[in-house]
């Protein structure tokens, strides 16, 4: 599969997912790739609702040919935890019945019960460096709503293919979905991973500004930006634009590079997730 665009997503699990989750499109037919769409998902589907807005975002991967789309949620648990690979932990978190809390919560009761640690990374997180583990408080409406309503409906589309899990459809996938990890991908790049995000809004401080400029000078060496589209990432307080665009980035570089025949060998990637970043 020789994919002709990657898309960045900025990944939110709130009520409102609509209005912080972000979308950045790469065209990575030529040699440099190049930034041709970055938009807010609320402004896609219509509505900032968790439920509307994410159901608007699995028909637009689903309508996607030679697509890859970088996705930053966690795309799996550990296998410890819950205890099965990751064709079962779809139905299992399901059955929450959309309480992504309770379900961090019997995650961490197992992990206890079994003698580990109350919060398990998997093989990729340590590896990868991310700042938390899958169901960690910060994270597990991320990981909850990702998987529940968005992998569990595109797992049953013909011609997706959700790696590493699905590895054996990938010469005949149209798209292909990855896990990614913005922060993961500053470190790789060996850009500052911290105090380029104000959640609480209003003009962005002298750190921030700094922080955000170092960042987007280091992104422009690897794709064309225009001023445009640098200043919708320096205006956009929660940093949520610029996360879309570095999951763009880790993601094709990923995925370009990677040893897929060695991920899909892998004893843990392909029951619990790996990251492409």
């Amino acid at each position: 599969m020789t994919p002709h665009v990657v898309v960045g997503v900025d990944f939110s699990g709130a009520k409102m997912a609509g209005a912080n989750t972000w979308l950045a499109r790469l065209d990575v037919t030529s040699d440099r790739p190049r930034l041709v769409q970055l938009d807010c998902l609320e402004s896609l589907a219509g509505v900032p609702e968790r439920e509307a807005a994410l159901k608007h975002l699995v028909e637009l991967i689903r309508e996607s040919q030679s697509a890859v789309w970088a996705i930053d949620f966690p795309f799996g648990l550990p296998i410890e935890v819950p205890g099965c690979h990751w064709p079962e932990q779809v139905p299992w978190l399901e059955a929450f019945g959309g309480d992504a809390y309770a379900a961090g919560l019997e995650c961490v009761r197992i992990a206890k019960s079994r003698g580990l640690p109350a919060h398990v990374r998997r093989a990729t997180d340590v590896e990868a460096k991310t700042p938390f583990d899958c169901y960690h408080y910060r994270i597990v409406y991320q990981m909850y709503h990702g998987i529940t309503s968005v992998l569990a409906p595109l797992r049953k589309i013909r011609r997706t293919a959700i790696l590493p899990f699905h590895y054996p459809r990938l010469p005949g996938a149209e798209r292909v979905v990855v896990e990614a990890c913005p922060s993961s991908t500053l470190k790789r790049l060996a850009l500052p991973h911290q105090n380029y995000k104000q959640p609480a809004g209003g003009p962005l401080s002298a750190v921030r500004l700094r922080t955000r400029r170092t960042i987007l000078d280091r992104l422009q060496s690897l794709i064309e930006l225009t001023t445009g589209f640098r200043r919708i990432m320096m205006r956009n307080p929660g940093g949520d634009a610029l996360d879309a665009v570095i999951a763009a980035v880790g993601g094709w570089q990923a995925f370009r590079d990677a040893d897929h025949a060695a991920i899909a060998r892998h004893p843990r990637y392909r029951h619990e997730g790996r990251l492409y970043v």
